[in-house]
């Protein structure tokens, strides 16, 4: 089983606001998901951070979300289809843009947020999501939300032409239906270090992963979100990186 790329949240300063050690954690991954300057990012930012992924020659990804710069995009936004799917191009093509000026391009597609959170519930605000990648460029894969049952995403994807890649989380508590828990429940997310690394381990292998309620869960894993936006986590990220290689060696 081929092991998860490493994905991480990375380019979301703004302005005078810094966010994020995007530096310290892009020797580590493998896959970078630019902010595009809606939830978070700017253009010199969004530059100086598809430079750090060129440097250490990290796959970029765009990572669109709702225009809400005061909820960092964590916030619902009542659009209808045709304009989320018009807000993922916009965000996609002005990302693309600065790395053509770089020397590269958009690698694929990660949405944030609760745009990514609301495209797993609502089918028809995932199809205006394949339909914007599909438009831009039909080789670039999507990244979707990895659960018990992801046969309706895929025959979704099938029907729209577009691929894809299932995300897990090594720091998040999942539930019953594999989707994670929120965020505003108690320990939704975990922050030792040994219970991280030893869930990214578990997901890369395929092995189950125990659910809140005790539900033994097998999730499909193409790609693995790790956080590096404190010196705790970037050493997480660092000990996640080398677990996989001691996988990959085995």
């Amino acid at each position: 089983m081929p092991i998860p790329r490493l994905n991480c949240d990375v380019g979301e300063s703004f302005g005078a606001w810094k966010m994020g050690r995007d530096a310290d954690v892009m020797p580590y991954i493998d896959c970078a998901n630019i902010a595009c300057g809606f939830h978070a990012g700017d253009p010199d930012v969004m530059r100086r951070t598809v430079g750090y992924a060129v440097a250490n020659e990290v796959l970029i990804g765009a990572h669109p979300g709702y225009p809400d710069l005061v909820g960092f995009g964590r916030r619902s936004l009542a659009v209808s289809p045709s304009e989320a799917e018009n807000l993922l191009l916009y965000q996609i093509g002005a990302l693309d843009g600065v790395c053509r000026a770089e020397g590269t391009r958009v690698g694929y597609v990660k949405p944030h947020g609760a745009l990514y959170n609301d495209m797993a519930t609502n089918m028809e605000l995932l199809r205006a999501t394949m339909r914007a990648v599909k438009a831009y460029d039909e080789s670039l894969p999507l990244l979707v939300m990895s659960t018990a049952d992801t046969a309706g995403v895929r025959a979704l994807a099938e029907e729209e032409g577009v691929s894809l890649w299932f995300e897990v989380f090594a720091d998040r508590a999942y539930d019953g239906e594999g989707r994670l828990v929120s965020r505003r429940e108690p320990d939704a997310v975990h922050h030792d270090e040994d219970t991280i690394v030893g869930q990214a381990v578990t997901l890369a292998r395929g092995e189950a992963l125990t659910a809140r309620d005790g539900t033994k869960l097998v999730l499909p894993a193409d790609t693995l979100c790790v956080h590096g936006d404190n010196e705790s986590s970037v050493a997480a990220v660092r000990a996640i990186r080398e677990a996989f290689d001691q996988l990959e060696g085995a």
